[in-house]
């Protein structure tokens, strides 16, 4: 739309006022009334600590609440196969997770599937990260995998959840390793980090985002990234360490299938601004998240690209048939 040729204050006030109006027939500013963010995990975890750390900015930049709740159960399963049947005015959106998203539903019916999810945008992800208590006897990764080849199945592993990137990171690096596991499901990496800090289990397959959580209190051995992580310059990454091994979990937010495209548009315009703001990457890269950004407009390739991946990664790992 051409601007009538105005003063430049006036000029920005009237294309603000566009805007918000939507340009077309006067409609509504939208979101209009506070938002439900769902985590389909527990409270505690990295797709909890990312939306509460989106909260402020949200309501800085578009003047609504982000009103997050909880449907947590089955790594995830739960809330999403709820999802299609909430309120598809827009106002309710929910986490989303990769690889649970392709993953479970190939795995066994849990109620969704990988294709009737609409995720509108794909803002971080955590990097795997081999995770002990800070008074563990393995101080560096070499010390796990020699007690491992000594002790085939007594090293364990808490990890959330079957089918996640925790469990793939761990099939994947007893195979690069020559080593034998045992991996243990949480409900997500909060009850999984508990696991670790009490001693219930070895170590923990997590997320560099432990690391920056707890402290003194853990120990991370190595950090599945291309280069070491800004926060954790003394932590190697496996490749460092001879493994070729990168990969993470990713996390985004999607809508209920019943949502208009243009709001599914709004809402990955949103969420890049929230992505793009200065003080929010310092704050995401200090807990240490990574940020990435994948909108909607790129998500059909984006997706397939994932499914092939993560299928394939699978059916190698032996969790899939």
């Amino acid at each position: 739309m051409k601007l009538p040729n105005v003063a430049s204050g006036t000029r920005a006030l009237l294309a603000a006022a566009i805007l918000t109006l939507g340009g077309i027939g006067g409609a509504a500013a939208f979101p209009d009334k506070p938002v439900e963010y769902i985590i389909p995990f527990g409270p505690g975890g990295e797709s909890d600590i990312a939306a509460r750390l989106q909260q402020p900015y949200f309501k800085k930049m578009f003047g609504q609440d982000l009103v997050i709740s909880y449907k947590e159960g089955g790594g995830g399963a739960v809330g999403w196969a709820q999802l299609n049947g909430l309120n598809a005015d827009g106002h309710t959106i929910m986490g989303i997770n990769l690889p649970h998203i392709v993953i479970q539903p190939a795995e066994k019916d849990v109620g969704y599937k990988t294709d009737d999810m609409v995720p509108v945008y794909w803002f971080q992800y955590t990097p795997d990260a081999i995770v002990v208590p800070a008074g563990s006897e393995f101080k560096t990764l070499q010390d796990l995998i020699a007690y491992a080849k000594e002790n085939p199945g007594r090293v364990t592993f808490s990890g959330s959840g079957k089918g996640t990137a925790n469990h793939l990171a761990q099939v994947r690096f007893d195979k690069l390793a020559g080593i034998k596991t045992t991996y243990v499901p949480f409900g997500g990496t909060g009850p999984a980090t508990a696991a670790v800090l009490g001693n219930q289990v070895s170590a923990s397959w997590g997320y560099t985002t432990v690391g920056a959580a707890q402290g003194d209190q853990v120990r991370m051995l190595a950090v599945a990234m291309e280069e070491r992580h800004p926060l954790f310059p003394d932590v190697p990454t496996f490749k460092e360490l001879g493994f070729d091994m990168t990969g993470g979990a990713l996390r985004g937010i999607a809508v209920p299938k019943g949502v208009a495209e243009e709001k599914r548009k709004a809402w990955s315009d949103m969420i890049a601004k929230i992505n793009k703001d200065e003080g929010f990457r310092k704050q995401m890269l200090d807990g240490g998240f990574a940020l990435i950004d994948v909108p909607y407009g790129e998500m059909q390739a984006f997706m397939q690209k994932q499914k092939d991946d993560y299928i394939s990664a699978a059916k190698e790992a032996g969790i899939l048939k």
